[in-house]
């Protein structure tokens, strides 16, 4: 069969928008998955970079770049989560 009597099959019966939808939502939830992971890392590697400081077992000088750079990447990655979430609510 043809690339488009394939697409034309798939989209009559409506199969294709079906599979597409559900990969869809599968890789964002996958992907939603990921990045939750990403972010309880980067909390716990703030807080050991916390004790850390209040240990006084690095200069505070030394930590506080690591530390700016760390609740940057955490916020990236929650907004980035937030604006997944809300485009699988509003597709679903």
């Amino acid at each position: 069969m043809s690339r488009s009597g394939a697409f034309t099959s798939r989209s009559r019966t409506g199969e294709g928008w079906v599979e597409a939808a559900d990969r869809r939502r599968t890789q964002t939830s996958d992907v939603v998955a990921k990045l939750s992971i990403v972010e309880e890392e980067a909390d716990e590697s703030i807080y050991w970079i916390e004790l850390l400081a209040e240990a006084g077992l690095v200069a505070p000088n030394h930590v506080d770049s690591v530390k700016k750079e760390a609740n940057e990447l955490l916020a990236m990655t929650v907004a980035s989560i937030k604006t997944l979430r809300s485009r699988k609510l509003s597709a679903a």
